[in-house]
């Protein structure tokens, strides 16, 4: 069972990219998390277990890519619902954990906020 929640998760190693979706998830009324890789990404889910929405794009530096951090976030906390992203990749649904949602970039954040809303049941 997932918890509702709007406090989302967003890891986007474009500095430009991640504020302007910040700031549109803020301007809709999430409680936003910024994390510029996976790696700072697992700190902020191991210190916020109030987070119930990760938002990740794939292609990242670090020590995981997206799909890596979404399937460890699948078996480390099943109630956070997991939306991918990616302009390189065309994840099929074997690539996502069971549930994942993907959105190719180039996307319109409405898009985003749409795929949260109807994941929270609102």
């Amino acid at each position: 069972m997932r918890v509702v929640t709007s406090k989302v998760l967003v890891v986007e190693d474009e500095p430009l990219l991640l504020m302007n979706i910040a700031d549109e998830l803020v301007e809709e009324g999430f409680d936003v998390i910024e994390s510029p890789n996976a790696d700072h990404a697992m700190v902020q889910l191991a210190s916020n277990p109030e987070i119930g929405v990760l938002f990740t794009d794939v292609d990242m530096p670090g020590s995981l890519d997206g799909l890596a951090l979404s399937s460890i976030v699948h078996k480390r906390w099943p109630h956070v619902i997991i939306i991918v992203t990616s302009g390189k990749l065309s994840a099929e649904k074997a690539q996502l954990p069971p549930d994942a949602i993907f959105i190719a970039k180039p996307y319109a954040v409405t898009e985003l906020i749409c795929a949260i809303n109807a994941q929270l049941g609102e």
